[in-house]
């Protein structure tokens, strides 16, 4: 990797996790057909100290957005358990940054040492059957009683559910479809008439547990609330923007080892007296890996630059993910091309990264709900 771009710090972190590639993604192909989360990965993650970095006491928010991002590229670049690298941006932008920036000291003191340390995992409930991408259409609600609000509703597809220890859940504290009626709680695991549901089998990404989450009749208490009353929208938009730029940093690792694997492939592989290399479809399809990559970069790179010069990024949030997961899902079809029957074969692990890239053009809002925000920030109208 060129890494003229990145300061000391960042070269260091970068290195050190793409440095755990080989005992991160052991057993990743058996893990990955039994689907199976291994804690003993991810607390070999949790000590690179990782999981701290963006939420040091006595940094700004964004302080250290840049070296995060360079750290999770890296673990992209390494890991080749996808599931593991999602699970952990996850587990960072779910409770460590709405705490970390909206909770008060004394949320702050009681779950930022574990999510930090990784000894507990984090989770965020945002996601309905029914309201899909709408998160102003939520149906789950948070009454207030005296001193608790009373929870009620049903969350699918929450990435880490199964695992989780605490889950930020959004709720409406109010009438359905407007930005202040939504409310953001942190609620234990182990609270009374919360519901994480088993693990449910997905396409890609099956070493990150996914599953519901129900709530039927949860009392939390006033002060679990983030921020304040009707405040959950600001809050949902802080942290899945930058879950996305995390998410994004780490499919930016993954193209880039994926492109020196076939390059080396298209190198190596001979037909008809040639490397494969030298014909044309191949090399072209390289060419088109190495733009979608350097394109992503870009986006990312400018992007967060951006967000820690507190400009407004909603259009470059918006672009950054459809460019990076549709790029990283073209690329590892790409790859799968240029591996021929090879690819096609579980063992090689081509196929893997298909299955698991397809994942980012869904999750954290599709590439279609990108698409229409983009235009509607271009002023087409109907958006």
């Amino acid at each position: 990797m060129d890494t003229d771009h990145l300061s000391e710090q960042q070269r260091e972190w970068y290195e050190k996790l793409a440095g755990l590639g080989e005992e991160l993604s052991a057993d990743h192909l058996v893990d990955d057909a039994t689907e199976e989360f291994c804690p003993r990965k991810w607390r070999t993650l949790a000590d690179t100290g990782l999981f701290e970095l963006p939420i040091r006491e006595g940094e700004k928010p964004d302080g250290r957005l840049l070296t995060t991002l360079a750290a999770l590229e890296g673990l992209g670049y390494g890991c080749r358990d996808s599931g593991l690298s999602f699970s952990a941006a996850t587990h960072m932008a779910s409770t460590g940054l709405p705490v970390f920036r909206f909770g008060s000291a004394a949320l702050r003191e009681r779950y930022l040492p574990g999510v930090r340390t990784g000894e507990s995992i984090g989770a965020h409930a945002i996601t309905e059957a029914e309201a899909g991408s709408d998160a102003l259409a939520m149906g789950a609600t948070a009454e207030p009683d005296g001193d608790e609000y009373v929870l009620n509703g049903h969350k699918v597809f929450i990435s880490n559910a199964p695992i989780a220890d605490q889950v930020v859940v959004y709720a409406r504290t109010g009438p359905a479809g407007t930005a202040a009626s939504v409310t953001a709680f942190v609620v234990d695991a182990d609270t009374a008439g919360l519901t994480l549901g088993e693990p449910v089998s997905t396409m890609g990404l099956r070493t990150s547990p996914l599953g519901e989450v129900r709530l039927e009749d949860v009392r939390v208490p006033r002060e679990r609330m983030l921020g304040h009353p009707g405040g959950g929208f600001l809050i949902l938009g802080h942290v899945m923007s930058r879950e996305i730029l995390c998410v994004s940093a780490i499919q930016i690792g993954e193209m880039r080892y994926r492109l020196e694997r076939c390059l080396e492939y298209a190198t190596e592989r001979h037909q008809f007296g040639r490397p494969i290399g030298s014909y044309q479809a191949v090399s072209h399809s390289l060419v088109e890996m190495r733009l979608g990559l350097e394109t992503a970069c870009r986006w990312l790179h400018d992007t967060a630059r951006r967000m820690v010069d507190r400009k407004d990024t909603t259009f470059e949030v918006a672009a950054t993910k459809l460019a990076t997961s549709e790029a990283n899902s073209a690329s590892a079809r790409k790859a799968m091309q240029i591996f021929g029957g090879r690819g096609y074969l579980t063992e090689s692990g081509i196929e893997r990264m298909v299955r698991d890239s397809l994942s980012g053009t869904v999750y954290s809002g599709t590439s279609e709900t990108q698409r229409n925000r983009i235009a509607a920030l271009m002023g087409l109208p109907g958006q």
